[in-house]
């Protein structure tokens, strides 16, 4: 068998500088770790928005809709945090799809109601701020990367 002795000061191990770089690199790029969750809940709100604002039996086209969506979403945000550096690069597609979001009620619906346009309108605003923070994060970071 061998033999292997553990130490429990990492600052002798031969790659210590190196490590420390990449661990850098990996957490200087979540300048938006706090906009993750929030993302996620919006995602999951706006799955279960019909269900929630009670136009699921009207609205057959926008529930199916919402539910694609907002499940869209939520696999952004945990695509956010399980690959920041790669995925952030898509916090623009989030901005076009809180825009769609506003506008898919008088598209995908069948005369929507106040209360499904007040909802897709405010969920889409949301969507499209938190799309363009974390946009702005990834633009800044990969300024800062040059």
């Amino acid at each position: 068998m061998a033999r292997v002795s553990y130490r429990s000061d990492i600052a002798s191990h031969p790659d210590v500088s190196e490590m420390r770089d990449r661990y850098a690199r990996m957490v200087g790029g979540r300048d938006v770790a706090l906009m993750d969750a929030p993302v996620f809940l919006l995602g999951l709100y706006f799955a279960v928005s019909p269900w929630i604002v009670h136009f699921a039996a009207d609205q057959t086209f926008l529930t199916t809709h919402n539910l694609i969506i907002g499940i869209a979403i939520s696999l952004l945000a945990i695509g956010f945090t399980t690959a920041p550096a790669r995925m952030y690069g898509l916090s623009w597609a989030m901005c076009a799809m809180g825009i769609w979001m506003i506008i898919s009620p008088w598209i995908v619906g069948r005369n929507p109601d106040a209360g499904v346009i007040a909802n897709n309108a405010a969920v889409g605003a949301l969507t499209l701020l938190m799309g363009m923070v974390c946009a702005g994060a990834a633009a800044k970071s990969a300024r800062s990367d040059m």
